[in-house]
């Protein structure tokens, strides 16, 4: 599977998937960052995550970000179905944008058996004990989430800290809320697990 390339905003609106979560990336071929969020999406999909996925080089393609309000890019557009939801900008990692896609497909199935879940992001480090126990909780229990590693991210652990006041993890961010630790009783009651 590779990165499609689209050459138009019609072409676009064919593209969507309207059962699924769709990516569109808006970047501008030869500029540092966006080759940098290309690469990232094409590592991931080359391992083997199904997802759609286009991408859209602005320097040719003129009228896809005037559609979307795009003013800079890299910009991954995310819709659902053929509704857009949301812009993600700049180059992240490709754990990021494999946790994203995932994310999206766990969604999709979920989707399928009626289950509505809150967004939920998980703020961890490769070495914190109490990250991996959070994260086999929140996947025993079905509930879908993306992880972002604060220790190579530190725009992430900078906006972790100025949003909870703490700059210790797991901290998990549920529908907007911040959880600070495996707080059980707290993450159950917000993602309503039995």
């Amino acid at each position: 599977m590779s990165l499609r390339s689209i050459e138009s905003y019609t072409e676009l609106q064919k593209s969507l998937d309207n059962n699924n979560r769709n990516f569109v990336l808006l970047y501008k071929k030869g500029s540092e960052n966006s080759d940098c969020s290309y690469n990232n999406i094409v590592q991931v999909i080359k391992s083997g995550v199904e997802v759609n996925v286009v991408s859209v080089d602005v320097s040719t393609i003129r009228d896809v970000h005037m559609e979307y309000n795009v003013t800079s890019v890299p910009t991954l557009l995310v819709f659902k179905g053929n509704k857009f939801e949301r812009t993600i900008k700049g180059c992240n990692d490709d754990g990021y944008y494999k946790s994203l896609f995932e994310s999206a497909l766990f969604s999709a199935k979920q989707s399928n058996v009626g289950k509505q879940q809150k967004r939920v992001t998980v703020y961890s480090t490769p070495t914190c004990s109490w990250c991996t126990t959070l994260k086999n909780h929140l996947k025993n229990n079905g509930i879908t989430y993306s992880e972002i590693d604060v220790s190579k991210d530190q725009k992430a652990a900078e906006n972790m800290r100025r949003r909870s006041g703490q700059q210790g993890v797991p901290q998990t961010d549920i529908g907007g809320q911040m959880i600070v630790g495996f707080d059980k009783i707290k993450i159950n009651a917000l993602l309503n697990i039995q």
